[in-house]
């Protein structure tokens, strides 16, 4: 088994959150896993483009390339950037639950140069109500792991 090294961040100040983000950051930009804090669980992260990174996450949570994991998304518009023939239905979902535990399963964006696993297409989309997750820096995937006791964000490594 591979082992791994975890550095905790706190986030309770602005300037802890600033260098949890950070590092946070730096460490998806060097295809490693983070966890963050959303507004339910903590999710682990990685950026969505890294097909190796994927896969260690894919790893890291026991699951199969058939059950990819939701992307996490900042902003609202950036769903139009990720999903395509979405209908006209969901803009008030969005409107009324996100931020918030919503997931929007759509067509994906056919140029996304991407491996989540097997999607048939679609992307899981989510905009947690969590200040840090949602945090636009870089694009990164997180996926619900456990419940949040406190906030920090880890970042892991191999040792």
């Amino acid at each position: 088994m591979e082992r791994v090294s975890a550095e905790r961040f706190p986030t309770e100040t602005d300037e802890e959150r600033e260098a949890a983000l950070d590092a946070a950051s730096r460490a998806v930009r060097l295809g490693r896993l983070v966890v963050l804090p959303t507004d339910t669980v903590y999710g682990v992260g990685a950026d969505a483009f890294d097909p190796d990174a994927v896969a260690r996450l894919l790893a890291a949570k026991g699951r199969g390339r058939e059950m990819p994991p939701p992307v996490l998304v900042g902003t609202k518009g950036t769903l139009e950037a990720l999903a395509t023939r979405v209908p006209s239905y969901v803009a008030p979902l969005v409107e009324r639950f996100w931020p918030g535990a919503l997931t929007l399963v759509c067509h994906q964006q056919p140029s996304l140069q991407w491996d989540l696993g097997e999607t048939r297409g679609t992307v899981a989309i989510r905009m947690p109500d969590h200040a840090v997750a949602r945090e636009d820096r870089k694009s990164t995937r997180l996926n619900s792991s456990h419940r949040c006791i406190s906030y920090a964000v880890f970042c892991l490594k191999k040792k």
